[in-house]
């Protein structure tokens, strides 16, 4: 089990916290940010693997901003 602590950029979302066991994620936690989609997010990504994530996630925005909490989660999966 491996966790990684990501400090997202351009969204209100502070932290991210992934736990992974593999390629697999076993958990993911934002730290702010809009707290039911967030906690929603988790809970769809548990149990599929960082790639799947990553292709799924990567470039989705919000508003008129070029990232996103989802975005975001991406890039973190990409750095580890």
């Amino acid at each position: 089990m491996a966790t990684i602590n990501y400090r997202p950029q351009g969204v209100c979302a502070r932290g991210i916290s992934i736990e992974t066991d593999g390629d697999v994620i076993e958990s993911v936690q934002f730290q702010g940010g809009c707290d039911g989609n967030l906690k929603a997010i988790g809970k769809l990504v548990k149990g599929m693997k960082t790639s799947e994530v990553i292709d799924l996630l990567e470039g989705n925005t919000c508003g008129r901003k070029p990232t996103s909490c989802a975005d975001q989660l991406a890039q973190a999966l990409k750095e580890a």
